[in-house]
This record gives C-alpha cells, structure tokens and sequence, in this order.
C-alpha cells in the first residue's frame, strides 16, 4: 500500500474526529489527532472483527479505555462499515444520537464497554482476556481452536494513573495474559497541565515489574514502527504486552502538546489551520475521501470470511464434540440450561439458624455443577464469603508454558479454572468482572465484605449502565459484624447501592430466602444483582408457620398475617432483623395487638409490582407502619409513610460482641415493641 494511501487514512481518522468535536462544539480532539495512527494500523492490520455482526463470539475485543476520545472510535466505527452512518457522526453528543459524549455499550454497534471514567476500559480489558482464556481451555480441543482471539486497550496517561488500571495490571502480569495488549497513548499531557507535574515514573519500568512485556515506539506516526510493535505483541504467550507509544496530544494544531488541545473544540480558525497544516482540504466538513473509505471498508469483505471460516470450525466441532458445543452454544447465548436449579438446598426450620453467608455458599456449590457459566472469586476473603466453588479449580497460568489441560477444572492451576483470586484489589475485581460479562459466556460474581463495596462503585455503575449481568456477594452486612467496629461495620452502603438505577439488591432474611435469591440473581439478565448476606447466624424460619420464600421474588411480601387478617400495625425489615420483627410480633399480639409482618428483601423488586399488588403488601389504610433494618434510614419513610417510624443506623458503629452493639442500637425485641406501641398511642 502506499504511504500516500495509508497518510489520507490516518487523516480521514483525524478529520472526522475533529469535525464532530467543532459542530458539536463539545469534546476531546486533542487524542484523536494524536493516536489516529496507532488505531489505523491496529484496525486494518491486525483486528479480527466483522462489522456486519458485531456480536460476533470469536472477534478480537477492542476496549477504548480513553473514552472522552470516542470521536476516535466513532470514526473508525463508521469507516470500517457498522451500523453508523456519515449523519450519525454529525450528531456527536446531540439528544438521542448514537455517538454520545463517552462511548456506551448497548447504545452503538461496535462498543465493547462503557467507557470514560478512567481505568475502567483497560480493568474490563483484563477481564475480556480472562473471558477468552478460560472459555479456550475449557472448550479447545487439539485441532479445533474454537475460542482463539486477542483483547486490545487503548489507554491514556489517565488509565495508568488510576488505581484500578494499577490494581488490574498487576493481576494480568501474575495471570500471564499473553492475548492481552494495551496501546499506550504517551502524550506527555493531561487534562490540566503536562505530565510533568504529576507523572514522571518510568512506566514501562512499572509494567515490566508488573510482568508485562514492554516496547516502545518512540515516533506515534511511524505506521511501521506501530506495526512491528503489534506484531512482537502477537508473539508474546506468556505476558501481557504494553506498547507505549510516543504521540503529540492535539497533532498538526496550533495547541499541540498543550492541555488546552484535550477537552474543548479547536474553534473555527484553529481546525482551518491544523488542516492546512496536516495537507488536509477545509471545505467540506466530514470529508471522507473514496479510497480511504474503499480501503477501511475493506473490513467487511475481510471479517465476513474470517466469521465464515469459523463458522466451518465451528460445524466441525459440533460434529466431533457434540455435548461441548451444546455447552458452549448455550453459554454464548446466556440460557442457563435444563435443570440447573433442581439441586437447590431446602433448609429445614432451625431456631438457631446459620447465616446467609453460609447458606449462600451451599447454594452456590450446589448450583455450579450444573452452571458451568459460572465463574467468579472474592477480593482474597473466600473464608469468609464462603464463595468458593468446591472442585471446579483455580484460574491461574498453568505450570507449563503455552499449554492447559483440555477442559479440566479440577485442582491444580489452569486456565479452565472457576475460581478467580482477585487479591485485594476491590476496585479491580468489579471492573473485571463488567470485562468477563461483557465478553460473554460467564455469569461472573464478585464477593467481598459489604463495607468494601465502596471500593467498587464505580464499576457496580458502570454494569448498571451498560445493563451487564453480574452479581456481586457481599457479607458481613452490618453492625452485627461486632468486634472489628465502625471501620468494618457497614451503615450508609446499603442506601448508597439502592440509589443506582437499573440495579437489583437483595438482602434476605434466613437460608431459604437467601436460596431464592440465588435463583433470581442468576435469571436476571440486562443489570447487576447485588446479594448483601450476614457474618451472624440467623434463624431458618418455619415455613409451615410462615408464607413461603419464593415470596422474595415479589420484593417484598406479607411473610406473617396479623391474626384476624386486619392488621393495626405492619413491621417491615430486611435480612438478618427479619428474625427480630417476627418474634416482636409475637409480644405485640400477647398484648392484643394485630401485626403484619412483611419482609422485605429487595426494594427495586418490589416498586417494579403494580400498585394493586404494593398496596395489598402494604395497604394505605394501615398507617401505623414500622421499618427495622441495621442501616441507614434514609429511603425508609417512603415505606412507612409520614406516620410511621424507622429503627436503623445514622451514627457509625462501634467495637464490641455483635449482640452487644446490636443491643445498645437498639435492635432489641423491647425497643421494637416500645417504637411500634409509640405509634399507635
């Protein structure tokens, strides 16, 4: 191809980026000048993907870590052939546009991730390549790769800065990710200042003691030099690759190498002069040359004979492996197969009762053997999430180089390994388990203590955004925690999780509730479901005395009927005080007074129930409403109304025997028979 050919693409790239950037007036043209080049060659010369299918399952990934770039991406998704047209571009960042300001999975056609709170994109890419690793050695078979593909980043200064991007690095270097690559835009700017300021560590230096392979391209518009790069890259096996590449933020305009050219428009006079300057015609805006288009559309003919010869591979594996390609198929298209949840624990009725954590851990046991989607780990506290999956093995580099054992799980390490170790990287593990939805084939959990869910709430946003089905377990719930005190002891978290949208929360009251949970953890699809469980035994209630917990699937439910069915008083709570209402309760009606008992394990679940169905569970004419939960009260009232009341947790906890911080909290049989008296007086 000739220089002058490959010059009038990058250019296209460039120009089309920043056209987007002026008419909207908004955005970032400061990187896509600068590393046009390193996406062109990736794109026309080494990524697998086809954009008449998207979805395609052996595509190589390619995650836009820098999101606030995505006139980059737009431009490279429009010229390569997906479902974006030349209008669609000069919408950028316009009500209802497919090209908005961050790139959003779901939301336009050759998006991978959500991307632009930084770190996030390049932790996702780690989880992508875990996805690829270990549906390959579980599924490959000698002489049928079937899952055989590279995950690529593209990363800012921003990425390597964040603690997620460095929390994910090091666990992709000890993992030894060999089909990970990330594309390092080293532009020596920021959004404020150079990186002079800020950024001055020798970063290769980091990554190789990270394990990572790393090389430099020291000229950003050296397409040879970029492809001899990506070509090392490709044979590299053992370790993650970082290319850092040498660019100018802002290149060929007047503020190149300045901050001011990252995150607002050039302006009239200065896109007139960087296109004078790059050789470039000013008149029309958008233009798109026909043998640039000619050769990025390239891509069409090319990835639609890689997706057919795959689709022959894939012909011949049904044929020799019959049951793995039923697996395996199934898996892709996320169906959870006939009969996985026959095997789920019914828990007998025990008044000492153990904790949801632990009934959680039987009830995943249970389910894995017939789930072989799922896959996850903890933030280095299996012992105490109790989330290990018994028997399916740990994902880690096998002992030899370059090979795994076909489809084992088993012990020892091996790719084809269902337990993940994230080690104490919150931040990472979220992050990476978006990456492993993403990718697709896995039903992916992360587990942790519910305190730490702080660490990850970005990542636990950025699935509810993108609509990915992950589930998360987190213990150790409340202040119940005792001795550790406030600084373990969880108080605002859970009002904090309620308040994302398009995300479901769970936190249920004894054992079978918790197995019910489980079940709608795993059926949901499109959103992250989040199970908050207890350190502490509670009881295992008697469900010949009470109604059944399938009513969890309601959110919430009338679980004890006041005993002429009219209830004067309605006690509401969640998780392990569903225990303590029940048996208040039981005083309050010694006493002559009708209660309701309702638990109430998921709010979102229950607002999703016609109002007919929520009034039935909560009727208006019942005012005398009390909510108990070891949390924060806020979002309580909207329950209980302006006549009722709320025992919960607006100070930090302390450091004692849980039953003792319980106690002088408040949670006592007295206090709430005393709270709930007080309302009706």
């Amino acid at each position: 191809m000739s220089n002058q050919l490959d010059q009038q693409c990058v250019n296209t790239i460039r120009f089309l980026a920043v056209d987007m950037v002026q008419k909207a007036d908004s955005g970032h043209p400061g990187m896509p000048l600068g590393a046009a080049p390193i996406a062109y060659v990736l794109w026309t010369r080494f990524l697998k993907y086809n954009p008449r299918n998207p979805d395609w399952v052996d595509r190589d990934r390619f995650v836009f870590s820098a999101g606030h770039g995505s006139a980059l991406l737009y431009s490279l998704l429009y010229l390569s052939g997906y479902a974006l047209s030349l209008d669609d571009i000069g919408q950028f960042r316009q009500w209802g546009s497919k090209t908005p300001g961050h790139p959003e999975r779901g939301y336009t056609h050759g998006v991978e991730v959500t991307t632009g709170p930084l770190g996030q994109g390049m932790a996702n890419a780690v989880g992508m390549a875990i996805g690829e690793a270990q549906l390959a050695a579980r599924y490959n078979r000698s002489g049928h790769a079937l899952i055989d593909h590279h995950t690529y980043a593209l990363v800012s200064d921003g990425d390597l800065m964040e603690g997620v991007g460095a929390e994910a690095a090091s666990l992709a270097g000890h993992l030894k990710l060999g089909k990970l690559t990330c594309l390092y835009d080293d532009n020596h700017v920021t959004l404020s200042a150079g990186t002079d300021i800020t950024f001055t560590e020798d970063r290769a230096a980091r990554f190789r003691a990270y394990g990572w392979n790393t090389i430099r391209v020291e000229n950003g518009n050296d397409l040879t030099a970029i492809e001899t790069a990506l070509a090392q890259t490709r044979a590299e096996t053992r370790r993650p690759s970082l290319i850092l590449v040498r660019t100018h933020i802002g290149y060929g305009s007047p503020e190149q190498d300045s901050y001011k050219a990252h995150g607002s428009p050039l302006g009239v006079d200065d896109v007139r002069k960087t296109k004078e300057k790059l050789n470039w015609p000013t008149e029309p805006e958008f233009l798109v040359p026909d043998p640039a288009l000619a050769h990025f559309r390239e891509a069409l003919d090319r990835g639609a004979k890689s997706e057919a010869h795959w689709n022959d591979r894939l012909a011949a594996y049904t044929t020799a492996f019959p049951d793995l390609a039923s697996e395996l198929k199934s898996r892709l298209r996320d169906e959870l197969p006939a009969g996985w949840n026959t095997d789920i624990p019914v828990f007998p009725t025990d008044a000492r009762g153990i904790a949801t954590r632990e009934a959680s851990g039987k009830v995943m046991n249970a389910i894995a053997a017939k789930l072989p989607a799922l896959t996850g780990g903890s933030a280095d506290l299996d012992p105490s999430t109790k989330t290990a999956l018994k028997g399916f093995g740990d994902f880690n580099p096998p002992v030899t180089a370059g090979k795994d054992t076909e489809g084992s799980e088993g012990g020892g390490w091996s790719y084809a390994g269902r337990n993940l170790h994230f080690g104490v990287r919150e931040h990472a593990m979220g992050a990476i388990v978006n990456g492993l939805a993403a990718h697709g084939g896995a039903i992916p959990y992360g587990a942790t203590f519910l305190i730490f869910s702080d660490y990850m709430r970005p990542p636990i946003r950025l699935a509810a955004l993108s609509h990915l089905h992950v589930i998360h377990v987190f213990t150790h719930d409340s202040i119940a925690l005792g001795e550790d005190g406030p600084t373990h002891q969880p108080v605002e978290q859970l009002a904090n999780l309620r308040a994302i949208p398009n995300l479901t929360l769970l936190r249920p009251g004894d054992a079978n509730e918790t197995a019910v949970a489980w079940q709608i953890a795993l059926e949901t699809k499109g959103r992250p479901v989040l199970l908050v469980l207890t350190r502490q035994a509670v009881p295992t209630l008697d469900r010949s005395r009470y109604a059944s917990a399938q009513g969890v699937r309601h959110g919430a439910y009338v679980l004890k009927e006041a005993v002429n069915g009219r209830p004067q008083l309605i006690l509401i709570a969640s998780g392990s005080e569903v225990g303590l209402i029940l048996a208040a309760a039981e005083c309050l009606h010694h006493e002559g007074i009708a209660v309701r008992c309702v638990s109430m394990p998921s709010w979102d679940l229950f607002d999703a129930l016609p109002k007919a169905d929520r009034d039935a569970v909560l009727p208006p004419s019942v005012r005398a409403r009390l909510a108990v939960e070891a949390g924060a009260t806020q979002g309580w009232h909207r329950y209980v109304g302006d006549a009722g009341d709320v025992i919960g947790v607006d100070r930090f906890g302390a450091s004692a025997p849980g039953e003792t911080v319980l106690r002088e909290y408040g949670f006592t049989i007295e206090n709430v028979c005393a709270r709930a008296k007080a309302l009706l007086s």
